[in-house]
């Protein structure tokens, strides 16, 4: 491949969004390729890591201190430092990929997948792992506004509460959906509420993957999406604890199976449950 020129990529099918492990290793040093591993901490990344990926800490580069979104001018600093410039092809992998995914599309990035694998089945097959620290570069990148189509904010949501042309799914486990933890581990959080946003679905995603960490088939995300129609056209929105499996559902739903209207509530149960004046529904 010719330095800088963009990866070529079927139009139409899976691969348009989904990077198979075959597929990322032989372009792994393609230079218009970045890598990126998402989690919520260090700790996995400095272990090991996909040879020549960045972290993103959900915590220190997605998210503020009150865990809303960083704003552009933050968002514009990580993808420079990240060697992530608007013909890129950037795959994620790791704890939360479909939110870096969704991150990308919020501002309009055309080259996005994920990798169709857990990390661990990547390092289990003997591709290529390192836990040295990548090699520095940079880029530059001006953002445009964001797509304001794919995002939902507090205010949206509350508004969407009991309206019949919008279904607020809340894909979080069933404790946390029954107010018995606010936090997926059990932890609690200063001034913060269990439960769920009154009239909000509940429709967990832990079948969204198979044993390898790979997404199922059309086949079965639609039927495990059956309760919410995934083929209807009425606006849906997403919400977990921080946004990594809202966006999982959001991914799905929209790249997978096709429906229109998906949004992401991305300050998720981390900023509703922790804002007193909002309505919280417990059993």
């Amino acid at each position: 491949m010719a330095a800088g020129s963009r990866v070529v990529r079927e139009v139409g099918t899976r691969s348009d969004v989904l990077a198979e492990p075959a597929w990322l290793e032989e372009h792994l040093h393609d230079p218009a390729l970045r890598v990126v591993e998402v989690d919520v901490s260090p700790v996995a990344y400095d272990r090991g890591n996909i040879e020549g990926a960045v972290l993103w800490n959900v915590y220190r580069d997605l998210k503020d201190a009150n865990y809303r979104l960083v704003d552009k001018a933050a968002t514009e600093q990580l993808l420079v430092r990240s060697g992530i410039a608007p013909g890129s092809t950037v795959v994620f992998y790791g704890y939360a990929p479909a939110m870096g995914f969704w991150l990308m599309k919020l501002y309009g990035h055309a080259d996005v997948r994920i990798l169709d694998c857990a990390r661990g089945t990547w390092k289990d097959q003997g591709r290529p792992w390192s836990s040295d620290a990548p090699k520095a570069v940079t880029s530059r990148y001006r953002l445009p506004d964001e797509d304001e189509r794919i995002r939902a904010l507090h205010s949206t949501v509350e508004e969407a509460i009991n309206d019949p042309t919008c279904t607020i799914v809340d894909v979080r486990t069933a404790p946390e959906f029954r107010g018995e933890r606010f936090w997926p581990s059990g932890g609690l959080e200063e001034g913060g509420r269990a439960g769920h946003v009154p009239s909000a679905a509940h429709l967990p995603i832990e079948g969204t993957y198979d044993e390898q960490g790979s997404f199922r088939s059309a086949a079965d995300l639609g039927q495990l999406f059956s309760s919410i129609d995934p083929t209807g056209d009425s606006e849906v929105i997403s919400y977990c604890t921080i946004g990594g499996r809202a966006c999982t559902a959001w991914f799905a739903l929209t790249y997978l199976l096709g429906r229109q209207h998906v949004r992401v509530y991305d300050g998720s149960w981390a900023e509703w449950g922790r804002m007193p004046e909002k309505p919280v529904e417990r059993p």
